[in-house]
């Protein structure tokens, strides 16, 4: 799941492979014009550090986004889905948040979801998730290094926003990567016995 328009002046890469999930981050924040700042983070861990959520679009909005979401999070104990499904009905019907400039990637353990404010959850069919000005680029080159490499989830998501990053003028290459693991090694026995 790509997401080229709307937000832009970053790029957003998720990746879930080999049981871990990352989230992977430009650093390059740009008004207009000219670039501020080159070594933003713009990828976080919420709720316990179980959640990682990256973000694409206005700073400010984001941030309050984040906000959003770790409540919903609290809510719903940590539970992805629901979370995500609360912040989505609370983006859309408020009359300040509608108005918010930004799109969400978020991964935990067992999930990884794109959130918009147009109330959309979307759980990739592929588990590459990629958002922003370079997100075209960013999930063929993911998709590309899924199917011909061995990468694990983090190297996959740094390379992809590398390529990303020589081909997008709003994409820079100070890249923040955040992982998860997707299975303990008590549920891998399990499976396994």
């Amino acid at each position: 799941m790509t997401q080229g328009g709307g937000p832009h002046a970053t790029t957003i890469l998720a990746v879930k492979r080999g049981g871990r999930v990352a989230v992977a981050g430009d650093g390059q924040v740009t008004v207009g014009d000219v670039v501020m700042k080159q070594r933003a983070s713009k990828v976080r861990r919420l709720h316990r550090d179980e959640v990682v959520v990256g973000f694409a679009g206005a700073v400010a909005d984001a941030f309050t986004l984040f906000d959003k979401f770790e409540v919903q999070l609290e809510r719903h104990q940590g539970h992805l889905l629901r979370a995500a499904v609360g912040l989505a009905r609370e983006w859309r019907s408020d009359k300040y948040l509608r108005h918010l400039d930004a799109v969400l990637v978020a991964a935990s353990a067992d999930q990884l979801l794109y959130i918009s404010g147009d109330g959309e959850i979307i759980e990739p069919d592929d588990d590459i998730v990629a958002v922003g000005s370079g997100g075209p680029f960013a999930h063929a080159a993911a998709r590309a290094l899924v199917q011909n490499t061995d990468l694990d989830a983090a190297e996959v998501a740094r390379r992809g926003l590398e390529i990303a990053a020589s081909l997008c003028i709003y994409t820079n290459d100070f890249i923040t990567v955040e992982t998860l693991a997707t299975t303990t090694p008590a549920a891998a026995e399990a499976v396994l016995g």
